[in-house]
């Protein structure tokens, strides 16, 4: 069994060290553990640092794409190389490299096809008691939309079995860490949560700038993988309410009219109206969208199909999409 570890990184070069320092070169029940940075258009030596302390593999991209993009690639990467299990880190050193062993093991053991490290919120210093709260919030939030029982949504402390990376799609560029959740929710993947621990803050968080942003690209985030693969359920809800409306407002109307005061109430009939084909128009757009989605989820399995038979040849070069440059391996 080969584990590879990915880090993704955007000019992490005084913190890659210390983060590489704590990973692990054996793990319980896994016979390879390779590492893997994935450097998003770094402007220092991230690239050379990684591989003066031992990174097996490094991919690049030319210019900064978002920790998305770099996961994405990364999770491509991993599967070319042959990975069974694929375990993301920070460059930060924010999370503690002894207890991957504990994001390994529910996979290893078959138990689960995604694990993900829940932080010890209430306890990390450097946390805001703003942050600490909203994080709490969006946790349930994200349990509440996925159907899964995450401890930690927004942790990118994560192992993901080989089957789980080959169905991952990440279409927004904000973060991975919400969408691929709210996805294994839709795709009845087992996702468990376990403890960790969490070391000393070297530097400020690059995605979380101010929290009022945070927040609104998280909740759009969650809703438009909502719409992506649950279209008819979301334009079911949102016709319903404008048919709804409209239609009880048209009954207003009706009401005033036949008790002989339909005339002074002709705004109810002409918002009415316009709400109940708004509502119908929406329900025919759920049919589309839903149409749509089923070709979508084709296309999603010939893709799950073609990642799970891709081995890399010993010594090939890795080819990691269009957007990718400055792909190379240390072996």
């Amino acid at each position: 069994m080969k584990v590879i570890i990915q880090i993704p990184c955007l000019n992490e070069a005084g913190t890659l060290a210390i983060a590489l320092g704590d990973l692990p070169k054996t793990l319980p029940g896994v016979d390879v553990v390779e590492w893997l940075v994935i450097d998003d258009g770094s402007e220092d030596n991230t690239s050379e640092v990684a591989r003066q302390n031992g990174v097996h593999h490094v991919v690049r991209f030319p210019s900064n794409q978002g920790l998305a993009k770099a996961f994405m690639l990364g999770i491509r990467t991993g599967l070319e190389l042959g990975a069974d299990i694929i375990v993301n880190t920070d460059a930060d050193n924010q999370y503690n490299g002894a207890d991957i062993e504990k994001l390994v093991a529910p996979i290893v053991a078959q138990e689960a096809d995604i694990v993900i490290g829940a932080r010890p919120i209430s306890n990390i210093q450097h946390f805001s008691g703003i942050k600490k709260r909203l994080q709490g919030l969006g946790s349930s939030f994200v349990r509440v939309m996925s159907g899964t029982s995450v401890a930690d949504a927004p942790s990118g402390f994560r192992a993901y079995s080989r089957s789980a990376a080959c169905s991952m799609n990440v279409f927004s560029d904000h973060t991975y860490t919400l969408e691929t959740i709210v996805q294994a929710g839709q795709k009845n993947l087992s996702v468990v949560s376990v403890p960790i621990r969490v070391n000393g803050d070297l530097r400020p968080s690059r995605l979380v700038r101010s929290i009022p942003s945070y927040i609104r690209k998280s909740v759009l985030t969650v809703f438009r993988i909502l719409v992506v693969y649950r279209p008819f359920r979301f334009f079911l809800m949102v016709g319903a309410v404008l048919f709804g409306t409209g239609a009880a407002i048209g009954l207003r109307f009706l009401w005033h009219y036949f008790h002989g005061d339909g005339g002074g109430h002709i705004q109810s009939l002409l918002l009415g109206s316009v709400l109940l084909i708004m509502g119908f128009n929406t329900f025919m757009m759920g049919f589309m969208a839903d149409l749509l989605s089923v070709n979508r989820r084709l296309l999603e399995e010939l893709q799950a199909y073609q990642r799970a038979s891709q081995k890399a040849a010993a010594g090939a070069p890795i080819s990691a999409g269009d957007n990718a440059a400055d792909i190379g391996a240390l072996n």
